[in-house]
């Protein structure tokens, strides 16, 4: 990076708390920031993706934060809702990947974070297409991490946990206290503090290929 040249992130899920949260704190931090809304940025477009890619001079960081839940029993669960899911949480962050890896690698590197879930490592009831969608981030993380290792790009995951707000919603209140009660603390992450972690997970320079689970939850030795 040029002297006085400022560090670029791109957020997908612009509109997200998470996305806002995390774009307060790197623009706080001296950041220039690109977190666009579905509208300008469909993760299931690959012109999409490339429009926003191309105007952009480099990236230092993506943050593959868009999502969606179609949550359902394997039985009542229709294939167009298992798919749309896949394609957004999955191939999404693979295609904005793929998108942004030809700039890291003429820059000299790069760090990408995807945002998972509890629910990859820890099967949920009603959630097949989420949980496979989430597990397969896992997977593509460190596949893409071994990969970028040579050229300085870096891929780490991050699970923030349960944050309230539009995304989960439509849970029911009990479903949701639940839920607190598999906390240790007894209560859930906020977005400002999810995004405090992710800013201090770019600045470990030799983290890649990991995953990193920042709720209160049991987590998983495996």
């Amino acid at each position: 990076m040029k002297r006085g040249e400022r560090p670029v992130a791109l957020i997908t899920g612009g509109r997200g708390l998470l996305a806002r949260a995390l774009a307060a704190e790197l623009r706080g931090a001296g950041w220039e920031v690109v977190a666009p809304a579905k509208a300008a940025l469909d993760v299931r477009e690959e012109a999409s993706i490339r429009q926003v890619v191309a105007g952009l001079g480099r990236i230092d960081l993506l943050v593959n934060n868009a999502g969606l839940r179609r949550d359902a029993p394997l039985g009542k669960l229709a294939a167009g809702d298992w798919g749309e899911v896949l394609d957004v949480n999955l191939k999404g962050a693979w295609r904005c990947a793929r998108a942004v890896w030809p700039t890291m690698q003429r820059q000299g590197g790069g760090h990408i974070v995807n945002i998972g879930s509890y629910t990859a490592r820890h099967g949920v009831a009603g959630q097949s297409a989420y949980g496979a969608a989430k597990a397969g981030l896992l997977g593509l993380t460190q596949s893409l991490a071994a990969e970028g290792g040579p050229e300085d790009i870096r891929v780490n995951a991050v699970l923030p946990g349960w944050m309230p707000g539009p995304f989960t919603a439509g849970v029911a209140a009990a479903a949701e206290e639940a839920v607190r009660g598999q906390h240790y603390l007894q209560r859930f992450n906020t977005p400002e503090q999810a995004a405090r972690f992710v800013v201090f997970l770019h600045s470990l320079g030799h983290t890649s290929g990991q995953v990193f689970q920042i709720d209160s939850r049991p987590g998983s030795w495996g």
